[in-house]
Formats: structure tokens, C-alpha cells, sequence
């Protein structure tokens, strides 16, 4: 009987109808979203630059409240050609990326450390959690007290607003680390150097990565609310003193050049993390 069922298994296999066995299976790629030609990001802030315009030409927008943005790119296009913006611009491009180099360094050198000892843990994830409940310009009173108002008290609350999510991400990367891979580093007899540049270290990149693209938008971030308080040089110091004149169109050229680092910066780390992690296949490669 066993012989007899097993036997006419195929016949059941070819009586089959062939309309099911010609229906096509979905396609993964019917699935997921197609990947964005090079520059289609940038279609939604043109969207809204041409909105803008709109607007001021058709007298929605009156001038002395805000500008148009052609108005502002020819302000623009004068401050560039006498040199004004292109000396305000490179001393708010040298706080914002000290600022956040300083802030990748310790951010990523405390994640580590709390992330693979359970003294460290003790010792940092503590602090940086009440520091991540605390704001950054919170910290403005006591930093002016304890650093004056010159350039250390800026690169400093960069710095600090920076550390906290390089930190978290980094840190949560690596304690959800798969114990199979610390298994067999174990297995293989890898040293605790090894591990960690073996094995630690890529395992945490993906999350790094997040972090990097967050703390480059809050260095800008920062910086714009920094760059008020008693400064000479600075995007920040041009819109200051333009509000005090009432020259919305220079204002509106500093937050045209905030935008443009903000998309420049985040468009760098995205280019960096596709060729680093260039091994992974995921949605949005």
C-alpha cells in the first residue's frame, strides 16, 4: 500500500493544473522601493525653494518679511565676490567640524569602553544618559562662566551635543552584538584586541553610521544658536547683525548656507557608509 502511495506521487505532481503551475511567483523587487537616481534627493528642497518663489512673486511674501530666495542668491553671489561670506563661512566650518571631530573621538572611545567592560559601563553610561536628558544650550550659562565666550565655549558645547548620540548608537550596536560571534571569536582564540578590530568594531559600523549622520545635522544645529552670542565671525553673527538691520535677504543667505553644509555633510556620510558597508544587502542599497 506504502509502495502503491509513493508511487503515484509524481501522478498526483503532473495532474496539476497548469494555470498553477504557471502562475509567477512575486519578484523581491515588487517588494521594496527602487533606489533613487544620484540627485533625486535633493527634489524635495527644490519643491520648496520653487514654492518659496512663487510666493514672493505673487506678493504672498512681502519683502521686508522674508525674502525671495533669487533675491537672497544674488545677496548671496555680492558677499561671495567681496569675500565677506567666504571669511564668516570658513570660521563657522572650523567650529562646527572641531566640534565634531572631538565629539566622534570620545563618543566613539566611551562606547567602547562601556560597551565591552562592565566597569566602564558602570562609570560612563550613567553620566551620558543624565547628560542626554540634559539640552545643550542649557549648559550655555555654566560654559560662559567656566570658558568665557570665546572659541573654547563653542567647540566645547558642539563637542557635547555631538558625544551623546555617537555614543548611544555606537554603544547599542555593540552590546547587540550576536553571541555567536563571541563564541567563535572565542573558539578561534582571539585576543581582546582582535575582537575588538575584528569583530566589535565592524559589527558596530552600521549604528556608528546613524549616529554620524545625527551628530553632523546637530553640530549645524548647534552652531546656529552658538554663533549669537558675542561673536565677530560667523554665518550666525551675519543673520545677527542683518536682524538688527532688517536685511532679511542676508538672513535668508545664512540659512541658504546652514542648509546647504546640513545636505553636503549628511550626502558625505551616506557616500562613505555605502562604500564602507558595500557588503551588506539591504532596502536602501
Amino acid at each position: 500500500m506504502a509502495q502503491t502511495l509513493v508511487g503515484e506521487l509524481p501522478l498526483a505532481s503532473s495532474a496539476t493544473p497548469r494555470s498553477v503551475q504557471a502562475q509567477p511567483r512575486p519578484r523581491p523587487s515588487n517588494l521594496v522601493p527602487a533606489r533613487l537616481p544620484p540627485g533625486w534627493r535633493l527634489l524635495g528642497p527644490l519643491l520648496l525653494l520653487a514654492i518659496w518663489e512663487l510666493a514672493s512673486r505673487l506678493g504672498l511674501l512681502a519683502p521686508e518679511t522674508l525674502t525671495a530666495p533669487s533675491t537672497a542668491l544674488v545677496t548671496g553671489y555680492e558677499m561671495l565676490a567681496d569675500g565677506t561670506l567666504s571669511a564668516h563661512f570658513l570660521a563657522s566650518a572650523a567650529r562646527a567640524y572641531m566640534g565634531l571631530a572631538l565629539g566622534v573621538i570620545v563618543g566613539v572611545v566611551l562606547a567602547l569602553l562601556s560597551g565591552l567592560t562592565r566597569t566602564g559601563e558602570a562609570l560612563i553610561d550613567g553620566i551620558v544618559q543624565v547628560k542626554r536628558a540634559i539640552p545643550t544650550l542649557a549648559l550655555i550659562p555654566l560654559a560662559i562662566i567656566w570658558l568665557g565666550i570665546g572659541e573654547a565655549m563653542k567647540v566645547s558645547l558642539i563637542f557635547t551635543a555631538v558625544l551623546v548620540p555617537i555614543y548611544i548608537n555606537t554603544h547599542a550596536a555593540l552590546r547587540g552584538i550576536d553571541m555567536g560571534h563571541v563564541e567563535l571569536a572565542m573558539t578561534l582564540g582571539l585576543t581582546r584586541g582582535e575582537f575588538i578590530r575584528k569583530v566589535a568594531l565592524p559589527a558596530a559600523l552600521p549604528g556608528f553610521f546613524v549616529a554620524l549622520r545625527l551628530a553632523v545635522a546637530l553640530c549645524w544645529t548647534a552652531l546656529v544658536v552658538l554663533e549669537l552670542i558675542n561673536t565677530q565671525t560667523g554665518i550666525g553673527y551675519l543673520m545677527n547683525r542683518a536682524r538688527d538691520w532688517g536685511q532679511t535677504d542676508i538672513i535668508v543667505v545664512g540659512i541658504i548656507v546652514y542648509a546647504a553644509l546640513g545636505l553636503a555633510s549628511d550626502a558625505v556620510v551616506r557616500l562613505i557608509e555605502s562604500r564602507v558597508l558595500s557588503y551588506r544587502k539591504t532596502l536602501g542599497s
